[in-house]
């Protein structure tokens, strides 16, 4: 099992980026929060959570950040095992987001040159006006008559 969560994690990281690995990775991270914290706060907080499907029906609120509240932790350990689900799915979500629009936009930039066959055209323009200064900075040093 562990072998092939390092494939996957080392083909998504070294691979194309690609909405479809996104999605695989979201689904993947948040059925994983759900069902540990369902198990977790079934196991230590059963007093509250009396069927394993009661457990999940909460975790599956709580990672989506829906919160319906019919079901909710009483007891100090199910509020800490919420609130590590709750903070988990909301941090990796949002850095898993980050992360992927950060591909995609080097992928774009990529592509972008690729497709015209030399640099940023910004940057081309910038080098020429640089250049025009150093020229200009040669005739107008004293000394040189």
């Amino acid at each position: 099992m562990g072998s092939r969560v390092d494939t996957f994690v080392h083909g998504f990281q070294e691979g194309p980026a690609s909405v479809r690995n996104a999605i695989r990775l979201i689904v993947v991270a948040t059925i994983v929060t759900t069902v540990a914290g369902g198990v977790a706060v079934r196991i230590f907080d059963h007093k509250d959570f009396h069927t394993i499907g009661d457990a999940m029906w909460w975790a599956l609120q709580t990672v989506t950040t829906v919160g319906y509240g019919d079901i909710t932790p009483k007891t100090g350990v199910g509020r800490v095992i919420g609130s590590l689900v709750l903070l988990y799915s909301v941090a990796f979500l949002t850095i898993l987001t980050a992360a992927i629009t950060t591909s995609f936009i080097e992928r774009a930039r990529s592509e972008r040159q690729g497709a015209a066959g030399h640099a940023d055209p910004v940057i081309a323009r910038l080098d020429d006006i640089s250049e025009r200064l150093n020229r200009l900075e040669q005739r107008l040093a004293p000394g040189d008559d």
